[in-house]
Parts: C-alpha cells; sequence; structure tokens
C-alpha cells in the first residue's frame, strides 16, 4: 500500500463517539488491520465547571461532539468497517464520498502529535445513586448496578413504567445524584 492514511471524519449519533472509536479499533485490533486504521480519536478538552455543590473541578469535555476522527488508508475495507460500525451515520463529505481533511485543518486540530482516544476513566462505583444529564433517559435518577470500564458505560437501574428497568448509557452522560 503505496497510498498515505489520512484523516476523516465521521458522524456518529450524539453520546456515542467513545463506543464508536472503541469498537473500530476493537475490528483493528481483532483483524489485524492496523495498516489500513492506525488511529481513532475523539478530540476532548479539559475544562473547569462548576459542579451542583458550587466546587470547582476540572472534567474532560468533547471539542466535537457527534463526531469521531479516523485515520486510515481509503480502501473498500476500511470504507465497509467504519461506515457498518454501530453508532456511525456516515463520513463528512458531499454524497457518499469521504473527503479527508486538509494538512491545514489536521494542524489547526493538534493531530500531529497526540496519542489515540482511550477510554474517559470513571469514577462511579456499584450502589451509586445518579441522575440521567443527557440523551433519552435524561431526568431519570437510578442506581448503578455495574460499571463497564472498557466501553465507557454503566448500567443504570431506572424505574420506567411502574417497574424497574435496567439501561446501558455512556458514563459521560451519567452525574452523581444529590438530595434525590
Amino acid at each position: 500500500m503505496s497510498e498515505a492514511a489520512k484523516w476523516y471524519v465521521i458522524h456518529t449519533y450524539s453520546g456515542y463517539e467513545n463506543k464508536v472509536a472503541q469498537t473500530i479499533l476493537k475490528v483493528v485490533e481483532n483483524r489485524k488491520l492496523h495498516g489500513l486504521i492506525p488511529e481513532v480519536r475523539v478530540p476532548t478538552e479539559r475544562v473547569n465547571e462548576l459542579n451542583d455543590k458550587g466546587e470547582n473541578r476540572e472534567v474532560e469535555r468533547k471539542i466535537f461532539p457527534g463526531y469521531v476522527l479516523v485515520k486510515m488508508i481509503l480502501t473498500d475495507d476500511s470504507w465497509y468497517i467504519v461506515r457498518n460500525t454501530r453508532g456511525v451515520t456516515g463520513f463528512v463529505g458531499p454524497g457518499s464520498k469521504p473527503v479527508p481533511l486538509s494538512d491545514r485543518e489536521v494542524e489547526a486540530l493538534g493531530m500531529n502529535g497526540e496519542a489515540a482516544v482511550k477510554a474517559p476513566e470513571i469514577t462511579f462505583r456499584t450502589g451509586d445513586r445518579v441522575k440521567i444529564s443527557s440523551g433519552p433517559m435524561e431526568g431519570f435518577i437510578g442506581e448503578i448496578k455495574a460499571v463497564n470500564p472498557e466501553e465507557g458505560t454503566v448500567d443504570v437501574s431506572v424505574s420506567m413504567f411502574g417497574r424497574e428497568t435496567l439501561a446501558t448509557i455512556e458514563a459521560s452522560q451519567v452525574k452523581i445524584a444529590e438530595d434525590y
């Protein structure tokens, strides 16, 4: 393969960015396709924000929610792997043809020397009461039944339709429930 890998932008369902990145990396690892897809990133930044108690804390926030960056050599195989990953809605570009980022865009995003994305650290524990802060179950309060650090998710038991229901939620969509 004489062609050099280029950065492409894929659009995902909101909240699925880390799951999509991890799934693509897992497929690359399982199929030994490191030459076709060497890197996958979810650009994040560290910001300070006030929590409910008025305390200042540092959190990691996605810079481009709903998007994942993939460095790959565009072939039918690499296109198929990315496009058919659960949570991916398509490549960014006109029609169905993915368009790589220009060198200027790659440099502006600081993609020249960063490490590939890793799952965010999950600080929740089984038994924690949490409030779902975004997504289709926003506002629900429940109890964490399981923590899945490699997937970046937590299993939360919420009361829905008069009975307890287990839901797998992105860890970034959950906050510790205080005063609930």
